[in-house]
């Protein structure tokens, strides 16, 4: 359908919109362009369902946080006193203002900066200043937001009645994330990139590997067949495709000698939180991301010995992608600004032992992601000046692109539930 034919933003129709979306195309050009659809996806998908935030690495010590920006809603994810990880609405129960405004750091209590009423980092409010005789402290605490840690990984629903679907998501990726043991890593970088275009062409961008020909510094341990089935590899590609059944067939066989799970599962469209993990050999050396496929830290991560042991990589929806090393961990959280903005999040966790100029280099570490995110900011970028113009129509995606049609139909099938409620 000619994007001329449609309603001028402000009149959308979008659940008309969900309706006439064909499979097996990409979206209306309104689901990347509209302010009104964008509010609808933080209403409808960022504070309904459960969305990866952090890692426990980022707040590793009793008092540490980082602040989520969603829409209008802010969130701070704190390590109480008991150490346990807590998130709480970044808004003073006193006249509203906000509490914290820096992205990350670390507190005794939490000190609302306009009239300094302070909260113990699980919420309780401790002090007010000049209350008065009747006032209940304890009805005036932070209000809570739902959390999960998931081996490591921290997630939040900013719904009163969370989804209970991670927990049958956790039960089966944890056996698979859990030997990295998250949980005594470190931070060792982080990046935020802004990224010009709308947070679902960021996530089908990372769903489809069509385009990895233009991202050489990954092509160094990423087998150049990522993406294809069996039957679809080009010719030219099938030498490659060899080489990686075969450094496949050695991961797997270590695998099994370490009790390590590598077959894929995957579920993107479930109701709630569709996802897809599995275990697959790198190129090169398949030990790390980097230029030679060669480790990037010397401290192994969890109690590893072998530093082949390939990627874990999972994709969660909505706003999610992970891989796991032997040597390091790297994160992806995607968080909408606007309708053409979107924060990507990279970071890289390393044990937390690693000394930073002994065990590793941070510009060795970082050096595939950051120049590979740089290069997929720009097809982005590309993708929604296409979307923005009267000649836009759906185009067909291709066989090695059905995680981005799977990715398309979970997004269309949720608005819908949300539009209809």
């Amino acid at each position: 359908m000619d994007a001329r034919t449609l309603d001028p933003p402000h009149q959308l129709d979008i659940a008309a919109l969900a309706e006439r979306r064909e499979p097996g195309l990409s979206l209306e050009a309104p689901f990347y362009t509209s302010d009104e659809i964008y509010e609808a996806d933080i209403a409808g998908i960022f504070s309904k369902h459960w969305i990866f935030v952090a890692s426990e690495g980022e707040i590793p010590d009793a008092g540490d946080y980082v602040t989520i920006n969603l829409g209008t809603y802010s969130v701070i994810v704190v390590r109480d006193d008991d150490e346990e990880v807590r998130a709480l609405h970044n808004v003073c129960r006193h006249r509203g203002a906000r509490i914290l405004t820096d992205a990350q750091g670390s507190v005794g209590n939490l000190v609302c900066g306009y009239h300094h009423w302070a909260y113990a980092t699980d919420g309780r409010l401790r002090h007010a200043p000049t209350h008065g005789k009747d006032f209940d402290m304890t009805c005036f605490g932070l209000k809570h937001v739902a959390v999960q840690v998931v081996s490591g990984l921290i997630f939040i629903c900013l719904a009163d009645e969370p989804p209970e679907d991670l927990a049958r998501v956790a039960d089966i990726v944890s056996p698979y994330i859990a030997p990295h043991e998250l949980g005594k890593t470190k931070v060792a970088a982080q990046v935020d990139l802004v990224e010009e275009g709308n947070w679902k062409l960021v996530m089908e961008n990372n769903r489809e590997c069509y385009h990895c020909d233009g991202h050489p510094e990954l092509a160094c341990s990423l087998f150049p067949t990522f993406g294809y089935g069996s039957s679809d590899i080009p010719p030219h590609l099938q030498p490659a495709h060899d080489r990686y059944l075969l450094a496949q067939t050695e991961l797997e066989a270590r695998c099994d000698e370490l009790g390590l799970p590598y077959v894929a599962v995957e579920d993107l469209t479930s109701r709630d939180s569709g996802f897809r993990i599995q275990r697959e050999a790198l190129d090169g050396a398949g030990e790390s991301f980097s230029e030679t496929g060669e480790s990037v830290s010397n401290v192994l991560l969890g109690d590893f010995e072998h530093r082949r042991l390939g990627r874990l990589s999972l994709h969660l929806q909505p706003n999610a992608w992970f891989h796991f090393l032997s040597d390091h961990a790297v994160t992806f959280a995607v968080l909408p600004l606007s309708s053409g903005r979107t924060l990507v999040r990279t970071t890289w966790l390393v044990h937390e032992d690693a000394e930073e100029g002994v065990d590793y280099d941070p510009e060795a570490l970082t050096k595939v992601w950051r120049e590979t995110n740089a290069q997929d900011a720009a097809f982005v970028a590309r993708a929604q000046l296409g979307a923005t113009s009267p000649a836009y129509e759906p185009g067909p995606y291709m066989p090695s692109e059905y995680q981005v049609e799977a990715f398309c139909t979970w997004y269309i099938a949720r608005m819908q539930e949300h539009l209809s409620s």
